[in-house]
């Protein structure tokens, strides 16, 4: 096989015979160098490509590293702020508790009430059937004692609203007892019970204590109600009466004038009227009656407390 060249400038024609031994020698070696030259490129790039691969892969992996390191901090230092915040917070309630406990077992003194009644050193029995099978002790959680300890705090507000309510029904009771005298100054010129009438000498029942003393002084409530009569009565003269709940009445007759009027509220100590003798009246004088569910008592067993 001959390959033909053309000289373009002298026109000149050379063959190359493929089919020669030397000619067939130089192809052979040019091919190998080739060949030899691409596998050594080959091997190298071989070589190297790893090396980059995985150092590309090992900077990625550390930045996520580093990342997820960063996050992890960052949640840690949240969940320190969230306990911190919530240990404040149980300090908090719990001193409050404290001030609570206090402030009921004075009060519980002063209102001389049963301590059982009002225990505010520990908290109220409780029990019950037992459910399922027991559960061993877990760590305190901070959450699980908030829940309590509020629940602590729920349960000293209900105790000291009913002590407020009991201390309250007692002053309030105490406020409309009737007791003490209706006159500041003066004395008993009659007691409750049998006795000759002033007028006629024939023995009557006196339904009232009369007290002596000065025309015009004071005549005073001896307990808080609401006047019911304010005016002129047969045999009372100028009458004040006034229902102080709970089945009392009290009445002061024979005043010179009333200084209050129907469906006035009144305290105790407060003046209604002032001394006089009117009505069925021999001199100024007080007729003071103590009813209890509409009949007349003893006022002494009152004016004696």
């Amino acid at each position: 096989m001959n390959v033909i060249f053309l000289s373009k400038r002298k026109g000149n024609a050379r063959q190359l015979n493929l089919a020669h031994p030397l000619t067939l020698s130089l192809i052979a070696g040019f091919t190998l160098v080739v060949l030899g030259s691409a596998f050594v490129l080959g091997v190298q790039l071989g070589r190297g490509a790893p090396g980059r691969f995985v150092g590309a892969e090992s900077a990625g992996f550390g930045k996520v590293l580093a990342q997820q390191k960063q996050q992890i901090v960052d949640l840690k230092q949240q969940l320190q702020l969230g306990v911190d915040a919530m240990a404040m917070r149980l300090g908090e309630v719990n001193a409050h508790v404290i001030r609570l406990d206090a402030l009921g077992k004075r009060l519980t003194e002063m209102a001389d009430i049963d301590s059982r009644e009002f225990n505010f050193d520990r908290e109220p029995p409780t029990g019950g059937p037992e459910s399922g099978e027991g559960v061993s002790a877990q760590i305190p959680d901070l959450s699980k004692m908030l829940v309590e300890l509020e629940s602590r705090v729920s349960l000293r507000e209900s105790q000291l609203a009913a002590l407020e309510n009991v201390i309250l029904a007692r002053e309030l009771k105490e406020e409309i007892h009737p007791e003490g005298r209706p006159v500041a100054n003066g004395f008993i010129s009659s007691y409750f019970g049998e006795r000759e009438d002033p007028f006629d000498g024939r023995e009557a029942f006196h339904k009232g204590v009369d007290f002596a003393g000065d025309k015009g002084s004071s005549v005073v409530a001896v307990a808080a109600g609401v006047v019911t009569w304010a005016g002129e009565r047969s045999g009372f003269g100028k009458l004040i009466e006034i229902s102080h709940g709970d089945g009392y009445v009290t009445r002061y007759g024979h005043a010179e004038r009333t200084l209050v009027v129907v469906g006035q509220t009144v305290t105790r100590g407060q003046p209604v009227a002032l001394m006089g003798s009117t009505g069925r009246s021999t001199g100024p004088h007080v007729h003071f009656e103590v009813l209890r569910n509409g009949r007349q008592v003893d006022p002494l067993s009152f004016i004696g407390r």
